[in-house]
């Protein structure tokens, strides 16, 4: 088992509400994306698997662990286990990309070798296996300040890939991206989880591509999980439900997409 929440419940600093006696189970390997409205929690649910977070309330068991139960050292260890892809990774402006990918390691590295990888990057390779995927083989050396958004993105997912985790958690990490580029780079995503056995956790705003791309789907309203479905069992019925807005149009509700194949030309974002 990969991980396993049973009545587990979060609140934010000031007190409101975050997360409502969730139950969720994922075996070792599997891949979801978790859907919802704005503010339904999602980002806190990804930050309390991280660690990031800690529950009020409930069990929560990461990786055969309770994090909450183990020392600071311990806890790090198991951090070092995890991966979190950001929706803004948060790479300093003049940092070259090839450093940037190698700190994905730097949690299970000596202290000596993460500072000498810092000034003098140690696994070249590594770091170009893990970009080209992304067609970003060729920004090996460049700044974190001469690239766009979409590529500061899939930095963040190539150093995540590149830590080779046994969980990793993505935050909305395809959103800057434009419809294809976005597909193409959830397909990389989910076949390098594959490979490595990976959990693999991604919140997405877009639906469709959420529907097109994951085999199971959550549905996360309020904090709490209204349903947990195949992609394939998603009824309309079931995201009017989880979108409902009284000042909303059923009209602007997301539609339930048909499969889509990955496409071939990628453009640059």
């Amino acid at each position: 088992m990969s991980l396993a929440l049973r009545g587990v419940t979060l609140v934010h600093a000031d007190g409101s509400p975050a997360l409502a006696d969730l139950d969720l189970r994922l075996e070792q390997g599997e891949q979801v994306a978790l859907i919802g409205p704005s503010g339904a929690g999602k980002t806190s649910l990804l930050r309390l698997l991280a660690t990031g977070l800690r529950p009020v309330a409930g069990q929560l068991e990461l990786l055969g662990e309770d994090p909450w139960t183990l020392g600071a050292r311990a806890r790090r260890q198991l951090r070092a286990r995890i991966g979190l892809i950001h929706q803004a990774p948060p790479l300093p402006a003049r940092q070259r990309v090839i450093t940037a990918v190698l700190a994905g390691r730097l949690g299970q590295w000596s202290l000596a070798r993460s500072l000498v990888s810092l000034v003098h990057p140690l696994d070249r390779d590594g770091a170009a296996a893990v970009l080209a995927p992304l067609d970003l083989a060729d920004r090996l050396y460049a700044s974190c300040d001469q690239l766009s958004g979409g590529q500061l993105q899939r930095i963040g997912i190539a150093r995540a890939l590149y830590q080779q985790p046994q969980l990793l958690l993505a935050d909305e990490p395809v959103s800057a991206m434009d419809p294809v580029l976005a597909g193409h780079t959830l397909e990389v995503l989910r076949d390098a989880a594959t490979r490595q056995g990976t959990t693999l956790v991604t919140s997405l705003h877009n639906v469709e591509l959420a529907l097109q791309r994951f085999p199971r789907i959550l549905g996360l309203r309020a904090g709490r999980l209204l349903w947990d479905k195949p992609a394939n069992a998603v009824t309309a019925d079931d995201l009017a439900t989880l979108y409902a807005n009284e000042g909303l149009s059923t009209a602007t509700l997301p539609a339930v997409p048909a499969p889509a194949e990955t496409p071939l030309d990628l453009p640059r974002c």
